[in-house]
């Protein structure tokens, strides 16, 4: 379910534009729950649900981080542009242009997950709490259990992944067949995907510049300018609560996530039984329950 917007929009970002969807009024006591989507380079679409947090009393903000969606894309720029830093700056930015940076809550989903972590650091003043959800720690740590999953696969399909990998042919058909094999199992296990998730999928694949440069071909094949990159360092500098989310299925494993767990002051982690990498669209009301459960514990901060 999705709830209709009541603003949609950009704002300027120096000399681009970042898009950005608000559901409910932002001049309430609660806090903005912005939503922080993963990738890097994929879109909000598959974290539309969120908006029904709107009807329970907090206004949800959505936004396309920069070179995807609608956003400005910028196919020509290279690793030296897609920083982490740019999409602080970015967040940053939205925050003071819709005027909610005294008061809100992050939920950042996979490497959105890393990027919240990093921003809760710095200790703003109007951050109230912080949801990361399926997210890893580090990328070392997601690459070193990628290998432990890909070995999980049945016969013959990492193989064929290594084979193109190898080649440089990962933009075949035969590649993504086996891709597939991977991702319905610890990424959406919902088939056929959701029409959310499969929007910020062909998002993702019609302008692969961000996600492909900072990431690499695929989930599991992380050979971009992110793979040694992690937030363990700064995570004791959270200082509000935390909700931490993953699935039993996840490709961000337990000890992917574990960090998050074990250094943060103030955290609780909900495992979803029944999800991989998207619990929100995968046990949508259970993961609702959680969520509406933990923003009612942060009213009054």
């Amino acid at each position: 379910m999705t709830v209709a917007p009541s603003a949609k929009g950009w704002v300027e970002f120096g000399q681009f534009r970042t898009w950005y969807r608000v559901t409910g009024p932002l001049d309430t006591e609660r806090p903005a729950l912005v939503a922080v989507h993963g990738g890097p380079g994929s879109t909000h679409d598959y974290l539309l649900n969120l908006s029904v947090l709107a009807d329970a009393g907090w206004p949800v903000v959505h936004y396309d981080q920069l070179g995807n969606g609608g956003s400005t894309h910028l196919p020509d720029r290279g690793a030296d542009f897609w920083t982490p830093e740019l999409f602080l700056a970015e967040l940053n930015n939205l925050l003071a242009r819709l005027d909610i940076a005294k008061n809100y809550v992050l939920f950042g989903q996979s490497w959105g997950g890393m990027l919240v972590a990093r921003h809760a650091a710095n200790q703003p003043e109007g951050l109230r709490g912080l949801v990361i959800a399926n997210s890893p720690a580090s990328y070392p740590l997601w690459r070193q259990e990628m290998e432990v999953l890909r070995a999980r696969l049945p016969s013959g399909v990492d193989a064929t992944l290594r084979r193109h990998e190898a080649a440089g042919t990962t933009d075949s058909r035969e590649y993504y067949e086996a891709m597939r094999v991977f991702y319905d199992r610890h990424v959406c296990r919902i088939v056929p995907w959701p029409k959310d998730y499969l929007a910020s999928f062909m998002e993702t694949s019609n302008d692969p510049t961000v996600y492909s440069v900072m990431n690499g071909p695929s989930e599991f094949h992380v050979v971009g300018s992110l793979k040694d990159w992690s937030v363990v360092d700064c995570l004791p500098d959270i200082d509000v609560p935390t909700l931490v989310i993953s699935g039993r299925h996840d490709e961000a494993t337990p000890a992917a996530v574990r960090p998050f767990h074990d250094h943060i002051p103030d955290v609780r982690w909900e495992i979803f039984e029944d999800s991989s990498h998207v619990p929100n669209l995968e046990e949508p009301e259970r993961f609702h329950a959680v969520l509406v459960e933990f923003l009612k514990s942060l009213d009054g901060r």
